[in-house]
């Protein structure tokens, strides 16, 4: 079947449109990240302005395409697309080793900045990334001031994999890394005005807090016992910023795989029992479409052999703090 290239073709019962991409020659289903559509052969690039992946009839490619694999349309020859133009520091063209993990962390850069537009978040020009190497000097993944860093050691399953034992997160991937960090950058933006400050305080707590402290507070004593029927994450609970970014992140979590589920029509006949019933897009009614589908993607990674697809759960607790993102994020 040709799919359709109307991007609100389908939508999700919580009033959330969501996407598909197709070549534009064969109609043949194909991944936001192709260059070139494998049945066709037609060569593909994104569209930033269109917001879609169509045939590049001689358009120029992002300067990026070789060295990042990107596949965005750039303004003009030799200059580069606009995700490219947000990364501040980038390894030097002779670290081999160093370019290859660039080259994953900008990927999941780029579908980060794809999911912002589509939710409607748009970053200012000081949003800009540092893609450092660990591997010359100690590199601190975190955000200041719009200036997200991240180690690109991270891009390394292994490493990553270590890390997340060693943290005990049962959880740790580049896209999530951005997410997180993003978070910190859209908490001034979407709490900027008093009244929202304080909502955002009454259930997070106050941002204002000594952040050493609680860092060294969290590492020295770990979390609450209960923490869990509170916070989305152990992390979350060692400060207010951190607890925001952390519900900040899962927001997009959800959001973009319901997206994706509803896009390829992944869905389940399972409805989980409620009190009532959620209005329509409101983040009650997203959940309500999340909880059986994560169900079931968890399901069947374990008939695969594998862990969890998402490893969480979400008290009420941490529902009325997505629902404070949602809704912060939703004003004009």
């Amino acid at each position: 079947m040709r799919p359709s290239r109307d991007k609100t073709r389908v939508r999700l019962g919580c009033n959330v449109f969501v996407r598909a991409f197709s070549c534009p020659t064969c109609g043949r289903l194909v991944f936001f990240e192709n260059s070139e559509c494998l049945h066709c052969g037609t060569a593909l690039a994104f569209d930033p302005a269109g917001r879609e992946l169509e045939a590049l009839n001689g358009r120029p490619r992002c300067v990026n395409a070789e060295i990042a694999r990107c596949n965005w349309l750039a303004p003009a020859p030799g200059r580069l697309c606009p995700s490219c133009q947000r990364t501040r520091t980038r390894p030097a063209d002779g670290d081999a080793n160093g370019l290859e993990q660039f080259a994953t962390a900008e990927a999941a850069k780029r579908r980060l900045l794809f999911e912002l537009g589509e939710l409607g978040l748009r970053a200012g020009e000081d949003l800009r990334f540092d893609f450092l190497s660990s591997q010359y000097e100690p590199v601190t993944t975190g955000h200041a001031d719009g200036l997200v860093t991240l180690d690109l050691a991270e891009s390394g399953d292994a490493h990553r994999e270590a890390m997340r034992e060693q943290m005990g997160e049962p959880y740790r991937t580049v896209l999530g890394h951005l997410r997180h960090e993003v978070g910190h950058y859209f908490f001034d933006r979407l709490a900027a005005d008093e009244p929202a400050r304080e909502r955002a305080r009454a259930l997070f707590g106050d941002e204002r807090e000594d952040y050493a402290a609680a860092l060294e507070r969290h590492y020295e004593s770990g979390p609450p016992a209960d923490w869990d029927e509170r916070y989305v994450s152990a992390y979350a609970t060692m400060h207010p910023s951190e607890d925001w970014a952390e519900t900040f992140a899962h927001y997009l979590h959800i959001r973009d795989t319901l997206q994706t589920a509803g896009a390829y029509r992944v869905t389940t006949e399972i409805a989980l029992p409620g009190p009532r019933t959620p209005e329509p897009g409101s983040m009650e009614a997203i959940v309500a479409e999340w909880l059986p589908l994560s169900l079931a993607l968890n399901q069947l990674n374990r008939s695969m052999g594998a862990d969890d697809l998402y490893p969480f759960v979400l008290p009420a607790p941490v529902v009325e703090k997505l629902a404070l993102v949602h809704d912060l994020a939703g004003r004009p």
